[in-house]
């Protein structure tokens, strides 16, 4: 069984790298090619693994709670091991989507626009992609007009 308290601190230091990496190739672009591949898909993964584990081994400890209320939720957060595992999950996807914000803006919304985007998803995730997206959006390429 992986320990909770071990897996939220090792997962908490291991997103950052992600984030400073891709914080560095915004500006960097010789980074790039290391750090959107570790940041989008290496760390998730490890997370994943760590998500599973957590899942796997508190299960036992889950019989108090679901996803059919909030109540349910709150008390299956009370475990320790789904607690974990639900930051575990917060921090794949969240990063997951920091890295696709970094790859998918890069050389259509300017580097300086793009950086706020990064933080915004690490702390406050829908929040960071939805202005990405309006920045997206306003800086999107003059497409050709498709006949209807």
């Amino acid at each position: 069984m992986l320990d909770p308290s071990l897996a939220f601190s090792i997962a908490s230091q291991l997103v950052l790298v992600g984030w400073l990496g891709l914080i560095v190739a915004l500006f960097v672009k010789a980074a790039r090619p290391f750090v959107w591949p570790v940041a989008q898909f290496a760390i998730p993964s490890i997370l994943a693994v760590g998500y599973i584990l957590l899942i796997l081994g508190g299960r036992a400890g889950f019989e108090e709670g679901g996803f059919g209320s909030i109540a349910q939720v709150r008390a299956l957060f009370a475990n320790d091991s789904a607690l974990a595992a639900g930051w575990l999950h917060y921090l794949a996807f969240d990063l997951f989507v920091g890295a696709w914000i970094a790859r998918d803006g890069a050389g259509r919304v300017p580097a300086l626009l793009l950086l706020p985007c990064l933080p915004l998803t690490f702390l406050f995730g829908p929040t960071g992609l939805l202005l990405y997206l309006v920045l997206r959006l306003a800086f999107r390429r003059d497409q050709p007009e498709t006949a209807q």
